[in-house]
């Protein structure tokens, strides 16, 4: 009989200096501060407006509406969404897509055919591997099902024209789960940046993009968490001052699940269509785009540690890898990542 236990970590992976010390209350500045749901999970937002003058209600309202429509064209778990209904698509058929749609699918075409460990075309994968909507569990599948299914994805299966999308094999399927949530914070920082505020942090289920400074010209300082600390508990590896970036970190101590004493994490390699297993247990990323750099955190953590660190160091992008040895966490900056430290 399969034993079958689903466990998620809900640790974000990155931490807001505010938790750690908070702006001097006599010398504040106005700030906003506002809570929500959004994905399948919560955001938190904080805007320093300065002398704008926008009520709290107001520019809460404009965020949530402007999630909604990110949701509504992105999410697997609303059946009539944009994603769902090109799902639903035969091969051939070119789909209107919304600029929104457009957006997220050209980056992720970019992102998986420059890192060969990003693909979007993955949904099926992510359902038979019980990582899907409806969060059943399932047998290990066969190596002849997984055969069938790497065979039948890829984004060089995906055709992106000015008249929309279209796949050029039946059963096709589209996931954004590693950068909709990315261009979720874009979006809202788009948002707050229309209205001329330059100084905030926004933050989607963990994934963070700030820029400026808090009250005082203080900068915000981001906390990257120990991947191996006790479940439930939440403590401090290092801390960062990112400036004005996005910043995202991946990890298969996030969300897996144990079935017959293996261990199944989400993140799911395209070229042979299972799970990973290897010691690269975080990484994080720091990108001008939340999106860019929450699908290259996912790439990176499936490539595994020294293709990580090779593919940082020749793309130039600012990195931080850990990984679990028999002596503990290892980790590793990239050339690009040091300032930041």
């Amino acid at each position: 009989m399969t034993e079958y236990r689903l466990v998620k970590n809900l640790a974000f992976g990155l931490l807001v200096s505010g938790f750690l010390s908070a702006c001097s209350p006599a010398n504040e500045e106005r700030m906003l501060e506002m809570h929500g749901k959004t994905m399948g999970t919560t955001y938190s937002i904080k805007v320093f407006p300065g002398n704008i003058d926008i009520e709290q209600n107001t520019l809460q309202a404009e965020i949530d509406a402007e999630l909604v429509a990110v949701n509504q064209s992105m999410s697997t778990y609303i059946p009539d969404s944009e994603i769902n209904t090109f799902n639903a698509l035969d091969a051939g058929v070119v789909m209107p897509i919304s600029e929104d749609f457009r957006r997220v699918v050209a980056e992720s075409i970019r992102l998986g055919e420059s890192t060969k460990t990003l693909d979007v075309t993955m949904d099926s994968l992510i359902d038979l591997w019980g990582f899907g909507p409806d969060k059943r569990p399932t047998n290990r599948p066969s190596q002849t099902q997984l055969d069938e299914m790497v065979s039948r994805i890829g984004v060089d299966k995906l055709v992106l024209t000015d008249q929309g999308l279209e796949k050029t094999i039946n059963g096709l399927r589209l996931s954004f789960s590693a950068t909709a949530k990315g261009y979720g914070i874009d979006k809202v920082a788009e948002l707050v940046e229309k209205h001329n505020i330059h100084n905030y942090m926004i933050e989607i289920g963990g994934e963070l993009r700030v820029a400026g400074t808090k009250a005082e010209g203080e900068p915000w300082r981001i906390a990257i968490e120990q991947p191996d600390a006790p479940m439930g508990q939440r403590q401090v590896h290092r801390v960062l001052e990112p400036g004005t970036s996005g910043i995202a970190t991946s990890g298969d101590y996030r969300i897996f699940y144990e079935m017959d004493g293996e261990i199944y994490t989400h993140l799911i390699d395209p070229a042979t269509g299972m799970p990973i297993k290897h010691d690269l247990v975080s990484v994080t990323v720091l990108h001008p785009s939340a999106m860019t750099a929450d699908g290259l955190a996912t790439a990176l953590t499936v490539m595994g540690m020294d293709k990580a660190q090779a593919y940082a160091e020749e793309h130039h992008l600012p990195v931080y890898l850990m990984s679990k040895t028999s002596s503990g966490i290892q980790t590793w900056s990239s050339t690009a990542f040091k300032p930041y430290l």
